[in-house]
């Protein structure tokens, strides 16, 4: 795959799409915490600290997805640890019930 294929193109156009969905998800997560639990119907987190730092891991971790969504060719290895850890993150959820729309959630990407 390459920065000037067609899939190097739709590889791009989708990360930049997971990039924004993580954003959308974690910057409320951050700034209402409580709300965000409650909208999605998750059980309530004591402390809420930890939902906060989820949504902060969720910030930094797309900001590792940027160099991939920029340039494929220069940086493949971060392209394929971008795979990874979407697929990671399936793996991760599905199992869990109660968490399992976060591994589908990945699982678009």
């Amino acid at each position: 795959m390459s920065n000037d294929t067609t899939a190097g193109r739709w590889f791009k156009r989708v990360v930049w799409l997971g990039i924004l969905a993580n954003l959308a998800l974690a910057l409320p997560t951050i700034a209402a915490p409580d709300f965000m639990i409650d909208r999605v119907g998750l059980p309530t987190a004591t402390p809420v600290l930890w939902v906060r730092f989820s949504g902060l891991l969720l910030v930094i971790l797309s900001v590792f997805y940027t160099p991939a969504a920029t340039d494929i060719d220069r940086y493949r290895i971060v392209a394929w640890f971008a795979i990874g850890s979407r697929a990671a993150g399936v793996l991760f959820f599905m199992p869990q019930p109660t968490y399992r729309m976060f591994g589908l959630f990945d699982g678009v990407f």
